[in-house]
């Protein structure tokens, strides 16, 4: 007889982040399993106390803080400066991108009011500060942005409401070292993230068209270049390029974790570990 986890059972052995292995094992009978998920359970229990009694003596940081740093760190040595921008956007910024009512996007965007939402993505306000920078600053301009995006994504393991946006761009470089140029961007943040054996895939995006994706299993990147028929509604005339990251879902790809909320900011899990223990 072939008998598996029962819903319950899979659900918490998810939440504890069993390895896939574990999570499709089958047994000779009802009471096989139960013995053998009362015991897993204990392991898997034991194993994430011992997380969190290391994390509270030694570490002290979530890994989604420690990633964001080293990020930082790497993205500065190599002359791209932080900005930090308003997460409440208007809704003029939005359309500006093409999202307007009809665009698939608006539906998933948290709106506050009839004119303000919480911004699904970190992009509007990079497009704003471009067009003041290249008034500013002298080609080449290197920004990246680490902050937080909300949108009413649909449920399951790869998608979060709430989210830790990476985008890196570059204005004013060559045509043709464009492609060369979000090639090594990927390289360096996955590097960063300590994530090899990755895929670079030409997607189709719902705001910029055709993408270059970074794939590892899952989507961890998606990236873009101008000139862009939206530059024209920002007042960008300067080639440009720019990739984003989903941070927890690096770092639930790197962890090897069952889910990206374990990842993320979190009332239920504590550096990936599940509190209910």
């Amino acid at each position: 007889m072939d008998i598996t986890w029962t819903p319950i059972q899979k659900q918490r052995l998810k939440e504890l982040n069993a390895s896939p292995v574990c999570q499709e094992k089958r047994f000779e009978s009802a009471n096989k399993r139960d013995v053998a998920f009362q015991d897993l359970e204990r392991q898997l229990v034991a194993k994430g106390r011992q997380h969190l009694t290391e994390f509270q003596n030694n570490s002290k940081r979530p890994l989604l803080s420690k990633l964001e740093q080293r990020l930082i760190e790497a993205l500065n040595l190599r002359g791209f400066a932080q900005v930090m921008t308003p997460t409440i956007i208007s809704k003029g910024s939005l359309a500006k991108m093409s999202v307007d009512d009809k665009h698939p996007l608006f539906s998933q965007v948290f709106w506050l009011d009839s004119k303000r939402c919480l911004r699904p993505m970190l992009a509007p306000n990079l497009y704003t500060l471009w067009k003041d920078l290249l008034r500013l600053w002298q080609p080449p301009i290197r920004l990246f942005e680490i902050g937080t995006c909300y949108r009413k994504e649909s449920q399951g393991g790869l998608h979060l409401n709430e989210f830790t946006m990476l985008n890196i761009t570059e204005l004013g470089l060559p045509l043709n070292e464009r492609r060369q140029r979000l090639e090594e961007m990927a390289a360096l943040v996955m590097s960063v993230a300590g994530i090899d054996e990755y895929q670079l895939e030409v997607t189709s995006s719902v705001v910029y068209g055709d993408t270059l994706d970074v794939i590892k299993g899952i989507e961890l990147g998606s990236s873009a270049m101008g000139p862009h028929v939206l530059d024209k509604k920002w007042g960008i005339t300067v080639p440009w390029v720019g990739i984003g990251f989903g941070l927890e879902r690096l770092l639930m790809v790197k962890e090897e974790a069952q889910n990206v909320q374990s990842m993320g900011r979190s009332l239920s899990y504590l550096d990936g570990v599940r509190l209910n223990i």
